[in-house]
């Protein structure tokens, strides 16, 4: 199950059944099952505020992963910066929408047991990322 909230943010509009089955066949070709993600789409502020209390990082950052995931159970919150989703967007003149799933995949793939601390992680991340967006990407036009 994915479950959609906002706070401190308005609303975007997107196909939540679209994100629901594609998170689902990521997580089983990952040989794991989506138990329950809740992807929280949130401003600058109250991601940052969560990083500090949390975290204990004192900067802006685009998503915070919470992993509760038991066994090959995918269970977890993604805090997903909307402010830091659209200046990234612009910075890598890519559209919104875009950005915003390779953030979400990438939060994905941390519950799915990736890591990004090493080059060699960083690079199967990216690699994992690329692959999962472009089923995204057969399914939906960008704007």
């Amino acid at each position: 199950m994915l479950n959609f909230f906002f706070e401190d943010v308005d609303e975007i509009e997107f196909d939540s059944n679209l994100y629901t089955s594609w998170i689902n066949e990521v997580c089983l070709l990952e040989f794991k099952e989506l138990s329950e993600v809740n992807l929280v789409f949130c401003s600058d502020e109250y991601l940052y505020d969560m990083n500090v209390q949390h975290l204990n990082h004192d900067y802006f950052t685009d998503i915070i992963t919470f992993d509760y995931c038991v066994d090959k159970q995918i269970i977890g919150d993604l805090f997903i910066s909307i402010d830091r989703v659209s200046d990234n967007a612009v910075s890598f003149s890519v559209p919104f929408f875009e950005e915003l799933n390779r953030v979400i995949i990438h939060g994905v793939l941390h519950l799915c047991g990736y890591k990004d601390k090493t080059d060699v992680d960083i690079k199967v991340m990216r690699s994992k990322e690329d692959l999962y967006i472009s089923k995204i990407v057969s399914r939906e036009t960008f704007d």
